[in-house]
């Protein structure tokens, strides 16, 4: 009257199906969060790239005041310290040539500086570089 249930008669494929989903979705968690902490390692650089890039264009405004100033390459090489702000904790490492030049072709020597500056945020694995230069007439 009742069906044989003996154990040697049943057959499924739940258990290998339950354990082939585990099994996937682990490995999808273990993907997304690998792709998240290299995404926020990137933007992480990418703040300190541009942290250094506005300390070297502050230190390269610096340095055209002082040459505008002064008229000469004389108070360089030159390091400014930011310890305000969003470029806290960075440095610009300003230098400077000057150079004699025919600007307009009418054989009339003018002098040229050309300003480089080097703005670095950061230390270590964290560390930025940047470099901005600038002629000034």
């Amino acid at each position: 009257m009742y069906p044989d249930r003996s154990p040697h008669r049943q057959q499924g494929a739940g258990l290998p199906v339950a354990i082939f989903v585990v099994t996937a979705l682990a490995l999808i968690v273990v993907g997304m969060t690998q792709l998240q902490e290299s995404s926020s390692l990137s933007i992480g650089y990418q703040v300190q790239s541009q942290r250094a890039f506005f300390a070297a264009e502050s230190g390269a405004q610096v340095g055209v005041a002082r040459v505008l100033q002064d008229e000469s390459c004389g108070t360089f090489p030159a390091t400014t310290t930011f310890a305000a702000g969003g470029l806290a904790r960075c440095t610009a490492s300003l230098s400077c040539e000057a150079l004699q030049a025919d600007i307009k072709g009418d054989s009339a020597l003018e002098t040229v500086y050309t300003l480089t500056s080097q703005g670095q945020c950061g230390s270590g694995a964290d560390y930025a570089e940047r470099t901005v230069e600038v002629r000034v007439q």
